[in-house]
């Protein structure tokens, strides 16, 4: 995150994904800004400034995960989704809390290759390209070694498997030889081989021979394979099989051998642990889940979980296969519907760790509109590329719009509110039929205007008796 990102640009930014709930857009943007006015303090002081963790309060499909998402992505910070009621207390079936931090910090391990290797894009593909070239050489009979040569840039050499060249070669049948082959590296950089079949060596991307398994996996367990084999004095074999496929395959699978190769792996392991410490975010979905209820049975799996991730968000070192990765300043968000408890019901010690707290409101018609047309992704926009890809081109009519937000709305209040999520199944209702016959309607035009939506959708559309079976 740099300067210019102030809490008024994040929340612009937020607004053209997420429809209304400016309170928690603007909450989620201080606490992004937060990390950055941290960044510029005294170390000293800097380590004892903790993230201010939110608490998301609304009912479902208002936007809580959307607005935790978009922020991770507009920060470019590890992010991790989990539900709390995965969760289990340590010593019951479940998995461990400490799982959602090895999550977190495999995250930041992808985000930060990813940035590493789009550095080295340019000289992996050149590479990757010079082994595909290698390889259609061979279906030749002929191979290469890169090199100064008095003929050309890649000196040509005949496989074991076929006569050498030599001084006896007629020097026209060895010209003939290197114009062709400088002929198929032209094609290849021009582009006119990408569906040609090549046969490949890459490396094997299955598990490895040694696995140890435990509930949730070996990095549940905390457990590096590869380490442990070299422990026992086995030391990893890199494996590889022949495949074959077309050359746009081939050169994107050994583009990205070619740049693991480029990049500093223990770069990457030490720039991803402090990511991870500094900058990520996780999101903690079902918070209200994990409330115990007024049962006369045990509930292990509540108000135990909530012990368990006491130490987690107030800050403790869990290990991982890239070393100990401290939560002190991690941001957590949590967030639930609170339907059946309240936000005070949660142990005191963890509602202390929780300072800033969000009520989102319930969508309304209007809201439902305006989640239809106004985010750069909307619905609306995506139905209409997918049947641009048909050749057939759709219009949202306003007044289509409103009848699809005020039947969803409807839909919503009858039966079980699920939010914005209503809008995907009136839309796959009502264009169902369209999206089944796009392929022999090509070059026509569909206008979904409120008479259609009130065709498609049929009587269930007002009828409060056909709206929780149809809808």
């Amino acid at each position: 995150m740099d300067k210019t990102q102030t809490p008024r640009e994040t929340l612009r930014l937020l607004d053209e994904y997420v429809v209304g709930q400016d309170r928690a857009k603007r909450a989620v943007a201080v606490a992004l800004r937060n990390r950055w006015r941290r960044r510029q303090l005294d170390p000293d002081l800097a380590q004892d400034v903790y993230p201010k963790n939110i608490l998301l309060i609304g009912p479902t499909g208002v936007g809580k995960t959307e607005i935790a998402r978009r922020l991770a992505s507009l920060a470019r910070a590890p992010f991790v989704k989990v539900e709390a009621s995965k969760y289990s207390e340590v010593g019951y079936h479940g998995r461990d809390v400490e799982s959602m931090v090895r999550d977190l910090i495999e995250s930041a391990v992808a985000l930060v290759r990813q940035e590493h290797a789009k550095r080295v894009s340019e000289r992996a593909y050149e590479l990757a390209t010079d082994r595909v070239y290698g390889c259609l050489l061979a279906a030749m009979g002929l191979d290469y070694v890169r090199g100064s040569h008095p003929r050309s840039a890649h000196q040509l050499i005949w496989r074991p498997d076929q006569p050498p060249i030599d001084e006896a070669d007629p020097p026209e049948d060895l010209a003939d030889r290197e114009r062709a082959a400088q002929d198929l590296r032209k094609r290849l950089d021009e582009g006119r081989l990408e569906n040609e079949t090549v046969e490949i060596e890459v490396l094997d991307q299955g598990l490895s021979a040694l696995t140890i398994m435990g509930p949730q996996g070996t990095d549940a367990m905390g457990i590096d394979t590869a380490a442990l084999q070299e422990a026992w004095g086995r030391t990893p074999m890199a494996k590889t099989k022949i495949r074959r496929l077309s050359v746009t395959e081939a050169r994107g699978i050994i583009e990205s051998e070619e740049a693991d190769k480029l990049i500093d792996q223990d770069a990457i392991a030490r720039e991803a642990l402090e990511r991870c410490e500094n900058e990520g975010i996780i999101f903690l979905d079902e918070v209200d889940k994990i409330i115990g209820g007024h049962t006369d049975g045990p509930d292990v799996s509540r108000e135990g979980v909530q012990r368990d991730l006491l130490p987690i968000v107030e800050g403790c070192a869990v290990y991982t296969k890239y070393g100990h990765v401290r939560t002190d300043h991690i941001l957590f968000i949590a967030a639930g519907a609170f339907h059946f408890h309240k936000p005070a019901e949660l142990i005191p010690e963890l509602q202390g760790r929780f300072p800033v707290r969000v009520a989102l409101q319930p969508l309304t018609e209007e809201d439902f509109v305006r989640i239809l047309t106004e985010p750069r992704h909307s619905l609306v926009r995506q139905y209409e590329a997918l049947f641009a890809t048909e050749d057939v081109r759709v219009e949202f009519t306003p007044d289509g719009v409103a009848r699809l937000a005020a039947i969803a709305f409807k839909a919503n209040t009858v039966t079980q509110n699920i939010g914005a999520r209503r809008l995907m199944t009136i839309l796959e209702k009502c264009l169902e039929s369209l999206s089944f016959e796009a392929a022999d309607r090509q070059g026509e035009t569909v206008r979904i205007d409120a008479r259609m939506v009130d065709q498609k959708l049929g009587e269930a559309a007002d009828d409060e008796e056909l709206i929780p079976y149809d809808m």
